[in-house]
């Protein structure tokens, strides 16, 4: 399954000298020395988490019980 994500709400908060990047629906967080960083890291850390899901087979499961909708054949909003 090919899965493309649009708008996933990410949160971004300083904590200390550090960026944390929260994307809430799929409870997955990562951080950066900056915003830049932390938003390409996040990204990256929701692109594992989903990866990892499909290889279980737990994909659609998550994004149902995150509240993600389909929108086409390959697209969540």
């Amino acid at each position: 399954m090919s899965v493309k994500l649009q708008a996933i709400p990410v949160v971004y908060f300083e904590e200390g000298a550090v960026i944390i990047a929260h994307c809430v629906p799929l409870d997955v967080s990562s951080c950066g020395h900056d915003l830049q960083e932390a938003r390409r890291n996040i990204r990256d850390a929701v692109a594992g988490f989903i990866e990892t899901c499909e290889e279980m087979g737990t994909l659609e499961d998550v994004l149902q019980e995150s509240d993600f909708r389909w929108s086409g054949r390959e697209h969540l909003t």
